[in-house]
């Protein structure tokens, strides 16, 4: 059976594919390579990142003045083990990381991923590897590694504690101390002599200081809080953290729309005296920011710097050491993310959809801004997207990794003399043959819902082809995601937009849509009324781009599509329950059906005597907002695929809405990806879900 399954594939899509002239390969296709973890050393010119080739994920540096690639370690299997928490010493002279585990996962992390089923799965260790070469040393199992100032230690967390191992390895892991809760998040003093943690307590957390065996841990102004993010002032003197409630109170309306206020303060650690500098405002944009970094707190030089929403966008402020009203550093209409604050603390690189091109909101441009004033500059304008910058050791240079709409991820290197240009690194690195030229460059577009909200999406179409084509809606995860006009920043969305270039190829228009509670368009489209599950009002975006598609000259509007991964498998699933006139088709990637699950209890049978006083109608607005609600009226026939390890929407999420579309007799097909994650960690399962995805559409589209 599965032999004239495959010949009916292959004939469909080569009867489709005749079509077109540059069809593309999705094996050629995925051949890319995904630079990530770009970081610099304090001193010097190094530099370092992760590089993913076909599975084969190894660590690469260069050193400047020319930036020549090399490969510094020797994984060559397609085997699922990530490389993450990449960081180069300060004087430069080892590169530390971690093998193992799904550090993009809601839980279990720092768990063995063992997608080849090895009887020995790989364990989650940090390593560190000297930057002019030789054998990674294992330093122990853990993660979330950090260098000491003085090159010579590594911490790093491991069931709740703490540990600190020399960096070359000449002898064991240590535990630094042992203290109730979770204990995370070391960060090393100025001088090495010391360090800062965070230590869990369940309904509150505290922030604590180790110095030495002999020495009591100290407690910085133990609160019936939530204390997070110590940073120590340059001199080594002070501390400045983050505040927000501790769990418990009254129990209030779960549907009202709340903020949740936050505060920065100081510790000076010769007085013992907390001082607080500031406030979030009490209104919703006045919520702890939950874009990339968070509050991306940083003791700048004589300056302390923090991300906020408060003034409608993620930007960066900073204050004066002794408090008084933030300093704005980068008014305008768009978001700051990947902040780095540079070795000498005056400068601040980061990431941005902002420049002078009405596009640019929808792309991402390196830009720099000093701590103290608000010049800011974007670095790299053009028609390009550029991430993840960081500034080398002597200044000379930033490292940044790039794309196009055509050429993937690549990392680059730009002067930061007048007039420089960037310089592509590890060009050899993408192969020979691969098919840029045969991707299209994707049309921005906009539309207007319903309820009034303007939503940007991404056009992909192959010219040529029949009068009348079939559509897809392509539905990011997240949902604090944005897709852009070229590849993305994030492994798992550039498959995504590999995926959107090679269903275009094969003849579908397929339309990427930013939803609300997406990122990217100011706060109140990252927080929309009766958003998730408080009545999924973000699905109107979906619906409306769907209604888009079918007026539109070129498309059979009785052959829309929808698919999308996690978030975007729930909100297909949705959109093929409530509007199967609408969808003909759809595939669900490891999405949530049931919104209710592992919330009802808490709502409606709390382990006290109150209770929300909307909690029963809550728990009927979470059921509303749930795919399997819709089961009366899902016609349309869909395939399901998930891995049976994921670690961010439960497997049983799928097995549930299986067993409702077997009861209900409707037509579905389901590819399970044994011992992997909601990554798709081993390359090979990831081609495998994409051409399968491919597959049902041609067959049912």
């Amino acid at each position: 059976m599965k032999f004239f399954y495959t010949l009916f594939i292959h004939l469909i899509l080569g009867g489709w594919m005749a079509l077109f002239a540059q069809q593309l390969d999705m094996d050629a296709l995925k051949a890319y390579p995904f630079p990530n973890e770009l970081t610099a050393a304090a001193t010097g010119a190094r530099i370092a990142w992760a590089f993913n080739e076909q599975g084969q994920r190894n660590i690469y540096v260069a050193e400047g003045p020319t930036f020549t690639a090399r490969r510094l370690t020797n994984y060559l299997q397609d085997d699922g083990q990530e490389l993450s928490s990449v960081a180069i010493s300060p004087d430069g002279k080892w590169v530390i990381y971690v093998r193992g585990g799904d550090h993009g996962s809601n839980w279990n992390d720092d768990l063995p991923v063992n997608p080849s089923f090895h009887p020995v799965p790989t364990k989650v260790q940090v390593w560190s590897i000297p930057f002019g070469g030789g054998e990674p040393k294992s330093l122990g199992e853990g993660e979330n590694p950090v260098i000491s100032p003085k090159s010579d230690k590594v911490a790093y967390s491991k069931g709740g504690q703490i540990y600190t191992v020399p960096i070359d390895g000449t002898a064991p892991a240590t535990v630094l101390f042992t203290a109730r809760g979770t204990n995370s998040s070391p960060v090393w003093s100025p001088d090495g002599s010391r360090i800062a943690f965070q230590s869990n307590r369940t309904d509150h957390q505290f922030i604590g200081v180790y110095t030495d065996a002999q020495t009591p841990i100290r407690w910085i102004d133990p609160q019936f809080k939530r204390d997070q993010s110590p940073r120590w002032s340059p001199d080594g003197q002070k501390l400045a953290f983050v505040r927000t409630n501790g769990s418990g109170g009254k129990p209030d309306s779960i549907l009202a729309r709340r903020p949740n206020l936050w505060s920065i303060l100081t510790f000076d650690l010769t007085t013992g005296k907390a001082t607080p500098l500031w406030t979030s405002p009490k209104r919703l944009n006045g919520t702890f920011p939950t874009t990339h970094g968070t509050t991306n707190l940083h003791w700048a030089a004589n300056r302390i710097v923090f991300l906020s929403y408060h003034d409608g966008w993620p930007h960066l402020y900073s204050l004066a050491e002794s408090g008084g009203a933030p300093l704005l550093l980068t008014p305008g209409n768009f978001m700051c993310e990947h902040i780095q604050l540079s070795s000498d603390k005056k400068t601040l690189l980061f990431t941005a959809n902002a420049g002078t091109d009405p596009l640019d909101i929808d792309r991402r441009h390196v830009v720099k801004v000093s701590v103290d004033r608000a010049d800011m500059q974007v670095v790299t304008p053009g028609s390009g997207l550029e991430w993840s910058p960081v500034l080398t050791g002597d200044g000379a240079a930033i490292a940044f990794i790039g794309a196009t709409s055509q050429r993937p991820p690549m990392p680059h290197v730009l002067a930061t003399s007048p007039s420089a240009t960037p310089q592509l690194l590890a060009a050899d690195k993408l192969p020979a043959q691969y098919p840029a030229s045969a991707l299209v460059t994707p049309k921005q577009v906009t539309f207007k819902t319903p309820d009034g909200f303007t939503v940007h999406a991404q056009l992909f179409e192959k010219a040529g082809g029949p009068s009348k084509k079939p559509a897809i809606v392509y539905v990011h995860g997240g949902p604090p995601r944005q897709m852009l006009l070229g590849w993305h920043y994030s492994d798992y969305y550039a498959n995504a937009y590999a995926m959107n270039q090679y269903l275009a190829s094969l003849g579908f228009v397929v339309l990427s849509v930013n939803y609300r509670l997406g990122i990217g368009y100011g706060f109140e489209f990252h927080n929309p009324k009766n958003g998730g599950g408080y009545g999924a009002s973000e699905y109107t975006d979906i619906k409306t781009a769907g209604e888009w598609l079918a007026k539109q000259s070129q498309v059979d509007s009785k052959r829309i599509g929808v698919y999308g991964g996690s978030y975007g498998g729930f909100l297909t699933a949705m959109a093929l329950g409530k509007d199967s006139q609408l969808f003909a088709a759809g595939v669900d990637v490891h999405g949530v059906h049931d919104r209710t699950i592992e919330r009802t209890r808490n709502l409606v049978l709390p382990d006290q005597y109150d209770r929300a006083p909307d909690a029963q109608y809550a728990l009927e607005v979470a059921w509303k907002s749930s795919p399997i609600a819709y089961m009366d009226t899902w016609k349309s026939p869909v395939l399901i695929i998930h891995g049976d390890d994921d670690r961010n929407v439960r497997f049983s999420q799928s097995t549930d809405l299986v067993r409702r579309l077997e009861d209900k007799d409707i037509y579905h097909e389901t590819l399970v990806i044994v011992d992997d994650t909601h990554h798709f960690m081993k390359h090979q399962n990831q081609v495998n879900v994409n051409k399968a995805i491919a597959a049902f559409f041609l067959k049912k589209l």
